[in-house]
């Protein structure tokens, strides 16, 4: 039987994949004859994203709630939090039920635009077209982007750490939170084997999303997350009666291991599968988008959808902070509080979304551990390259 053909076959219908059909449509691409196919169709609120912007990006109008000023408190319960005017950004947040039922609504009216539920079991390059299995169908098409391989191991010569959260949408019986200011990273929490931390995205008086967030090697129980966030509420905040709403949970890789930009020629990467989530943040909805426009705009100038391979020393200074992180040479709540206290907001912000220049970067790096980082920034050049010539080694 002769396989179904398509002009292209997005496997993977979360953020990178309906990012990516939004950013071809803007670029004059929308008629293509597209597979969208996924495991599941997705339409839960269990997941929330955060980011910062400037101007109004593509998805403005899903916005939920934004907040032109972030807290941001230490681990010593005794010294005071600081306030940041973070402008000209504005933190923003997206609900996963928003922006799903956004976009089926979307797709609806796009016929061309094929919606499948069904087993991704291989997407491969076949000399000139890109061929997925998907319960034992064959389809092809001239190009296909994957967001389905999402690399869990850690690799030799780098670092692999999880961000595992849980997150309650809480309602109080009287005010306690002010809905224009969000707290980005709140430090007094117990330090348990890695680096703890609550945010509150507060959207009135009496609700706000409440999220238990932890860098670590391996994931807690259920039960564990949910006792911190009391007892956060509880002693720091001073919150004893609540109700518990929208609960989401999740896990994301912290690495700086390579990610392939494409298997073969045919096969292009997105999303967290091509490196799109930031190592050392696991900040992932705005990287997203941005690739998504640039692979749209790359296929529509070109008629390919290939990017320039160049060297990120960003990824370089995100391996440097996981390793110290993972060694345990670095306190993460000292490191992540000293930055943001010792520096303008909207640098930081600018340098976590790597659009920071190279003399900025070193303003930012005198304000840590300058000998500490320098001795890990050897390591984890050496590490690489010693990794490199073992894997060269035949």
């Amino acid at each position: 039987m002769p396989a179904t053909r398509y002009d292209l076959i997005v496997a993977g219908a979360g953020p990178s994949g309906l990012a990516l059909l939004d950013a071809l449509a803007r670029v004059g691409l929308g008629d293509a004859q597209v597979l969208l196919v996924d495991r599941e169709r997705r339409r839960g609120d269990d997941r929330t994203w955060c980011f910062w912007e400037i101007e109004p990006g593509p998805f403005d109008h899903l916005v939920a709630h934004r907040w032109p000023a972030l807290d941001v408190h230490g681990p010593s319960a005794d010294a005071p939090g600081r306030r940041l005017d973070i402008a000209p950004y504005t933190y923003k947040m997206i609900r996963g039920g928003d922006f799903f039922a956004a976009t089926d609504a979307w797709l609806a009216g796009r016929p061309q635009v094929e919606r499948r539920v069904g087993e991704v079991q291989q997407v491969r390059s076949e000399g000139e077209r890109a061929v997925a299995i998907i319960d034992g169908e064959r389809v092809e098409a001239p190009w296909a982007f994957d967001a389905t391989r999402i690399p869990m191991e850690s690799v030799d010569g780098y670092h692999l750490l999880l961000q595992h959260f849980l997150g309650w949408d809480i309602t109080t019986p009287d005010d306690r939170f002010h809905p224009g200011v969000a707290t980005f990273m709140d430090f007094r929490v117990p330090q348990r084997g890695g680096t703890c931390f609550v945010y509150v995205l507060p959207t009135s008086p009496r609700e706000a999303l409440v999220e238990y967030t932890v860098f670590s090697p391996s994931v807690w129980p259920q039960e564990a997350y949910e006792a911190e966030l009391r007892t956060y509420l509880a002693d720091v905040r001073g919150i004893d009666a609540f109700e518990v709403g929208r609960v989401e949970i999740g896990v994301i890789p912290m690495t700086d291991r390579p990610f392939p930009a494409r298997y073969g020629d045919r096969v292009v990467t997105i999303g967290t599968a091509g490196g799109q989530t930031k190592a050392s943040t696991g900040y992932t909805f705005r990287r997203v988008v941005r690739h998504a426009q640039a692979l749209a705009e790359a296929l529509a100038r070109t008629g390919t959808p290939h990017l320039p391979a160049r060297w990120r020393r960003h990824d370089w200074m995100d391996g440097v902070l996981l390793r110290a992180l993972a060694t345990g040479r670095q306190d993460g709540a000292a490191f992540f509080s000293r930055l943001l206290e010792r520096n303008p907001p909207a640098r930081v912000l600018a340098f976590l979304d790597e659009d920071t220049s190279l003399a900025q970067e070193v303003a930012l790096m005198t304000s840590v551990d300058v000998p500490l980082f320098t001795r890990v920034g050897v390591e984890v050049t050496w590490r690489r390259w010693s990794a490199r010539r073992r894997q060269a080694t035949p």
